[in-house]
């Protein structure tokens, strides 16, 4: 969720469904800037992630926007703090749940292989959280951004021969402020990498990593351009 290299184990609706109690547990799609829930809000289901792609964000005392996490297909949302969320959620694309009722999940009754897969989701977060948060604290704009595309590469890329193609449903800005940069910045770095050959932007929101060795050197703080 915090587009890391601990790569989530991804499950089907199929799979999904036959893990739990259909009871305890709903299937639901939202459209493209719709809310699956708001900061504050009771937290009453915990959702994983079948479809889409899923943006969780927190605005500061300030006015500020901070992107928490990108929520991709295997992905788990919704885990409570003291009984609420703690962050908004949207659908950057048309998105598909399964949304597990925490009273079901607490309760002694409870589906044992749907216990243990939340509980590595938990586990996975708290290890991406505390990556992301050396990134945030350690790299420069460059190595975020080579960092963040290589992930996603790695994640829902789409090999082209010696290239791969990237995605990116978010915005510009929603880089930025998951980063800890300023949209100008994210915009300059892309053009540098550009420029330097290893990548292509083709349209917005594709990006074809074109030397991944070089990308991968950037990320890790190598000067391979």
């Amino acid at each position: 969720m915090y587009v890391t290299s601990a790569l989530p184990v991804v499950l089907g609706p199929k799979e999904n469904a036959n893990t739990s109690d259909p009871a305890k547990q709903r299937t639901q799609t939202i459209k493209p800037g719709k809310h699956l829930y708001l900061e504050g809000d009771r937290a009453d289901y915990v959702y994983e992630v079948v479809t889409g792609v899923l943006r969780l964000t927190r605005i500061m005392e300030d006015g500020r926007r901070q992107v928490i996490a990108f929520g991709y297909p295997g992905d788990t949302v919704g885990f409570p703090s003291n009984g609420l969320y703690h962050t908004d959620c949207d659908a950057l694309v048309p998105t598909t749940l399964v949304a597990h009722r925490r009273d079901h999940l607490e309760s002694e009754d409870g589906d044992p292989a749907l216990h243990q897969r939340l509980l590595q989701a938990a586990l996975r977060e708290i290890s991406a959280m505390q990556d992301h948060f050396m990134m945030l604290g350690r790299k420069s704009s460059i190595e975020k951004l080579a960092s963040f595309l290589r992930v996603l590469a790695a994640r829902v890329g789409a090999p082209q021969e010696e290239c791969v193609q990237v995605t990116l449903p978010m915005t510009r800005s929603d880089i930025a402020d998951f980063l800890g940069l300023t949209t100008e910045t994210v915009s300059r770095t892309f053009t540098q990498l550009r420029k330097s050959g290893i990548i292509a932007i083709d349209h917005v929101n594709t990006v074809v990593i074109l030397r991944p060795t070089a990308l991968r050197a950037i990320a890790e703080g190598e000067d391979d351009q």
